[in-house]
């Protein structure tokens, strides 16, 4: 049967299900992981991986691989980039020596570790043991492999498997976990390792956005006191301070808005991250062990508290931008209607001019008519008294009194016809 063309993604992202399998482990076995923050490296963990399969003689990773898994003889390696940060996982079957004597990561070359791209989040060597024939006694473990520290510890995978930990970095830079076998498959029991790995790696993930929110917190008390500040000057009478407020305003939202979009992702970045571990913890399925925290309490102990600060900062955060936001708009309405009141103002000055204008127009155009109206009237004596002077019976005064009002209306009538197609072709009415 031949089916229609695969969408473009279709294989990438139906092999994204089997992406970054555990690796079987049996036991014995160490382990030694490194889960490295290199945000804007992506490049130059690859490129570290393919140099060191060439120094060994073994198959490279396949250009623009995220993961790699390969069998370098004395020890297995397994890297996995994520967004973030990527990891890597050295593992050396039967080890020599006592507990964490001779870890791992030994089997690398020294210049190539300490030249890996990125910062170090979680560095942890890991023993995975059989089960002992005799009760474990976490005393006598924390002494022997955890130098005498507390542990962290319980049954999992419904009691398959012992885990034990003290959550601190031991002078080599390492913190340490132990995990006995008692019963799991090479599959599951990888699987269980790397969980407790992950809870680690998740939860210091997550923790980088506890000093952001630390860091910010001043920050935005000293921003609430300004908008509080910019709040109690608007609701007196400051009409003249508005076009102020309104900058100081804006100039708040720009700052807001600026930390928001620095800070924004961190604080998504954590919530994705403390979901994580949660899903991890249940995961494991643990038992408690007799005087032992488990692996949830000691985690989510610390953890949650610091996860609700973060949200909290966020919340935080969103509300002052919509106050602030709130008030904007209430300010710049203000403005708006102030200034509309002020045109207002402006257009009725305009309007008493303009009639003080024509007004005058008015007195001046009669004045003209007069002038106009004295000149021709003038003129017209003279005609007469010519008349007279050629022996014609007319008498100039009579000329004059009669030619006035004939000369005033005529005049009068021209200029009103002159104002009034002016003031039509201005679009104005005319009085």
């Amino acid at each position: 049967m031949t089916l229609p063309t695969d969408h473009q993604n279709r294989i990438q992202l139906n092999n994204e299900v089997h992406a970054r399998p555990p690796e079987s482990l049996v036991t014995p076995c160490a382990i030694s992981y490194l889960a490295l923050y290199s945000a804007g490296q992506r490049g130059e963990d690859f490129r570290a991986i393919t140099a060191l399969a060439e120094m060994h003689g073994v198959p490279s990773p396949v250009e623009g691989a995220v993961h790699y898994s390969q069998d370098f003889g004395s020890f297995r390696l397994k890297w996995e980039r994520h967004t973030e940060f990527s990891r890597l996982k050295v593992i050396v079957p039967k080890p020599e020596g006592g507990a964490f004597e001779k870890p791992a990561i030994k089997h690398l070359p020294t210049e190539w570790v300490a030249n890996l791209p990125g910062t170090v989040m979680v560095a942890t060597h890991v023993l995975f043991l059989p089960m002992p024939k005799k009760p474990i006694d976490p005393d006598q473990l924390a002494k022997e492999a955890f130098g005498g520290n507390w542990l962290i510890g319980a049954e999992i995978s419904g009691g398959s498997a012992s885990a034990f930990s003290d959550y601190r970095v031991h002078g080599d830079g390492f913190s340490r976990l132990v995990v006995y076998d008692n019963g799991l498959k090479p599959r599951q029991a990888g699987r269980t390792v790397q969980r407790i790995l992950e809870i680690d790696t998740y939860r210091m993930m997550a923790l980088l956005a506890f000093p952001v929110a630390r860091d910010l917190t001043p920050k935005l008390s000293t921003q609430e006191r300004e908008l509080a500040q910019i709040a109690n000057a608007m609701t007196g009478d400051v009409t003249v301070e508005e076009p102020l407020l309104l900058d100081r305003l804006t100039g708040l939202q720009a700052q807001i808005e600026s930390g928001h979009a620095e800070t924004d992702y961190r604080f998504a970045a954590a919530r994705a991250y403390f979901d994580l571990v949660k899903r991890r913890i249940n995961d494991l399925r643990e038992e408690r062990l007799t005087g032992l925290q488990t692996f949830a309490e000691f985690v989510e102990r610390r953890l949650q508290p610091a996860m609700h600060t973060c949200d909290a900062v966020a919340t935080r955060q969103e509300e002052l931008s919509r106050r602030v936001a709130r008030a904007t708009q209430l300010l710049s309405t203000r403005v708006a209607v102030a200034r509309e009141q002020q045109s207002q103002q402006v257009l009725e000055s305009m309007a008493r001019r303009a009639k003080l204008q024509l007004r005058l127009q008015q007195t001046v155009e009669g004045l003209s008519v007069a002038a106009v109206t004295y000149y021709v009237v003038g003129l017209v004596g003279y005609l007469g008294k010519a008349l007279e002077a050629i022996g014609l019976p007319v008498s100039a005064p009579i000329m004059m009194g009669i030619a006035i009002p004939v000369v005033a209306g005529l005049v009068w009538y021209g200029v009103h016809r002159v104002r009034e197609a002016v003031t039509r072709d201005e679009g104005d009415p005319v009085d």
